[in-house]
């Protein structure tokens, strides 16, 4: 697995090294504090409400679908009588289903307006989420792991093309750490969460393996409401349209 490991970054620096990166035309600019740099990234993101709205929906899927993946691996093997093959066949089926969504992305490029990636991704990796805890069975969990983790390219890759299209290239790394803070801060909050939540709320109640179920089957339902809502929300839904696409020469101060 180190070996695959170490085959994969290699990969991934070669692939830098022969793509041409586009070096900004960077303007003298007034001297901040890092503290004002460090905060520039939030301030670009507060003063766009569309953004800001995107954002807040990855916070939000987030927290959820971190709250059931975190305890996906215990209902696994509490209904399978610890079987470790069950849960790495359900693993395994994730990590094809990630692969096979990147090679479509690839070849596809993505829906024509990217909201409909964002939205749907998000709706659809996470009726997968629920409907593992409705199902029963290592072979049902890996088809769902699969489609789950299939739609997670398309999710991300049409929401970094918007970032990607919006924010000028000259303070993409200050606002993109911003960015990343804002959804990424999400995943611990969810994973102290989630062990509580199953092991002294659902699993008393329900039992250890049914009680797991449950926080997928609630989890995911919740996700696949949060994505859909998307759409009832102009401000997000029209970010496309709402920001002009960003150029070069328009990247604001520090």
């Amino acid at each position: 697995m180190f070996a695959l490991d170490l085959l994969g970054a290699s990969a991934a620096v070669l692939s830098l090294l022969l793509v041409p990166i586009p070096n900004p035309r960077l303007e003298a600019r007034e001297k901040t504090s890092w503290i004002g740099e460090a905060l520039f990234g939030f301030r670009f993101i507060l003063e766009r409400p569309s953004l800001l709205g995107l954002q807040l929906m990855f916070f939000g899927i987030n927290l959820l679908t971190t709250l059931g993946s975190t305890v996906l691996p215990a209902m696994v093997l509490a209904k399978t009588g610890m079987s470790e093959a069950a849960l790495a066949l359900v693993r395994s089926a994730a990590g094809l289903g990630g692969v096979a969504g990147g090679l479509l992305l690839s070849l596809w490029g993505g829906p024509r307006k990217r909201v409909h990636g964002v939205f749907l991704g998000m709706a659809l990796s996470s009726l997968a989420l629920a409907l593992m805890g409705a199902v029963e069975g290592p072979s049902a969990w890996a088809v769902l792991a699969f489609l789950g983790s299939f739609f997670i390219p398309v999710l991300n890759g049409s929401n970094q093309a918007i970032w990607q299209a919006k924010v000028p290239l000259a303070v993409q790394g200050k606002v993109f750490a911003a960015r990343r803070m804002i959804a990424w801060c999400a995943n611990p909050l969810a994973m102290l969460l989630a062990g509580p939540l199953a092991d002294r709320v659902f699993g008393p109640r329900y039992g250890q393996g049914e009680g797991i179920a449950l926080v997928l089957l609630l989890c995911g339902s919740l996700g696949v409401f949060w994505g859909l809502s998307g759409y009832l929300l102009p401000q997000v839904r029209e970010v496309e349209s709402l920001l002009p696409d960003a150029k070069e020469d328009q990247a604001p101060a520090p």
